[in-house]
């Protein structure tokens, strides 16, 4: 009994180093600097991290959709920023009509390239991944490209596929996805990437992996679990089966179904509104706010407590949050700066 309660101090300090190691590497990704007051501290933020982002390229004042800046014009993939009202949105548009917006391996490029591009950049509030294509979200892998491939380099193309989705997962802004169509296997795993999905009632989704012999490897396996529940997720990827919007939102795998309109845009334009509503907060918050629920999630409770806690401390020095407190006294609409 002496022996076991000697060495239950030793296992306390065990866990606790380790769990203060889970709170500093979740606080070193939002950049070299964040630190919790106390026994939990990381380095100071240089502001800059936040500054860092690339130019908008105004194009004309055409509106189409909500769009009135087009940023990249590819043919495979159009990053927007939206503008006036909108402002903060940015439109990840997936336009690949001929071959069911599948991810093929300059689609994957482009996606790299774009994200990369995005998750430093401070003026970005909300990401919105759609399809340009009407019917399609996105039908998964290109099998046309895959079947050209040998053996030996299927893995690294996967492998690459998964890193890109995971790169989405991790961005440090809200993330929608607007299903307005089918997404099967990778496009499903890709929405599975984004905090948030909605859909049209007519809209297709499955990770269909088995039915090739294969299984999900753009992170389905993982993802589809933590959305739905381990024993739902088995029977949808064991079955191959696909739901359409109703059938999805029942088991919980997207957050709003709609009706699809005319346009064929229904999806997307609840995604954008949801964004809208997201715009007013304080950046800052925001970004920490979705830090501490992804990693929190991860691990147990006292330490997504403590992780909360780092979390938290990094908005106290901030000057949005004494704006924050200044218009709630003013009795006016805060305006935050992300700082």
């Amino acid at each position: 009994m002496a022996a076991a309660a000697a060495a239950a101090p030793g296992a306390l300090g065990t866990l606790q180093a380790g769990r203060a190691r889970l709170v500093a590497a979740c606080c070193a990704r939002l950049g070299p600097g964040w630190r919790l007051s106390g026994s939990w501290t990381v380095p100071r933020v240089d502001p800059a991290i936040w500054a860092r982002g690339w130019t908008h390229a105004a194009v004309g004042a055409a509106w189409r959709r909500g769009y009135s800046s087009e940023v990249k014009t590819e043919d495979e993939l159009r990053v927007r920023y939206l503008e006036e009202e909108n402002r903060g949105i940015v439109v990840l548009g997936i336009n690949r009509a001929y071959a069911k917006n599948s991810l093929s391996t300059n689609l994957i490029k482009m996606l790299s390239k774009a994200v990369d591009a995005l998750k430093s950049d401070k003026k970005v509030r909300t990401i919105i991944v759609r399809s340009e294509v009407p019917g399609i979200f996105c039908a998964g892998a290109d099998l046309k490209e895959r079947v050209k491939m040998n053996s030996s380099e299927v893995g690294p193309f996967v492998s690459k596929i998964r890193a890109v989705i995971n790169e989405i997962a991790n961005l440090p802004v809200p993330t929608i996805a607007a299903i307005d169509g089918l997404a099967l296997g990778g496009g499903l795993e890709l929405a599975l990437a984004c905090d948030i999905r909605v859909a049209a009632s007519s809209a297709k989704m499955g990770l269909v992996e088995t039915k090739l012999a294969i299984i999900p490897g753009g992170g389905g396996t993982q993802r589809l679990p933590r959305a739905i529940g381990m024993s739902l997720a088995k029977e949808l990827i064991f079955s191959a089966r696909v739901l359409d919007g109703q059938a999805a939102k029942a088991v919980g795998l997207i957050s709003h179904v709609l009706e699809q309109n005319q346009e064929g845009d229904a999806a997307y334009r609840k995604a954008l509104d949801l964004a809208r509503e997201f715009l007013p907060q304080g950046p800052v918050a925001m970004r920490v706010a979705k830090l501490a629920i992804n990693q929190g999630m991860e691990v147990d409770l006292i330490t997504g407590l403590a992780i909360e806690e780092a979390c938290y401390a990094q908005t106290i020095p901030t000057k949005d949050r004494l704006e924050g407190l200044l218009a709630f006294k003013e009795k006016r609409t805060p305006r935050y700066k992300g700082e």
